[in-house]
């Protein structure tokens, strides 16, 4: 049985030069906001808190600058 992902391979290395490129440009849109809502939703669920205070408190204690 041929998975989805192999599938996709296929269909990939079928595709023309022009059509990878285009694939490659929506992929990349599609990966960020993808990224950018899984971020979004780390978030709000406090996720990141514990990260964000370490970085604050080193920031504090004079282990980072600014650029």
């Amino acid at each position: 049985m041929v998975t989805k992902i192999e599938t996709l391979e296929q269909e990939v290395r079928a595709l023309s030069h022009d059509e990878l490129s285009e694939f490659r440009a929506w992929f990349a849109r599609y990966d960020a906001a993808k990224w950018d809502r899984q971020i979004e939703s780390d978030v709000k669920a406090g996720k990141l808190d514990r990260l964000a205070a370490e970085a604050l408190a080193a920031h504090r204690r004079g282990e980072s600058r600014e650029f």
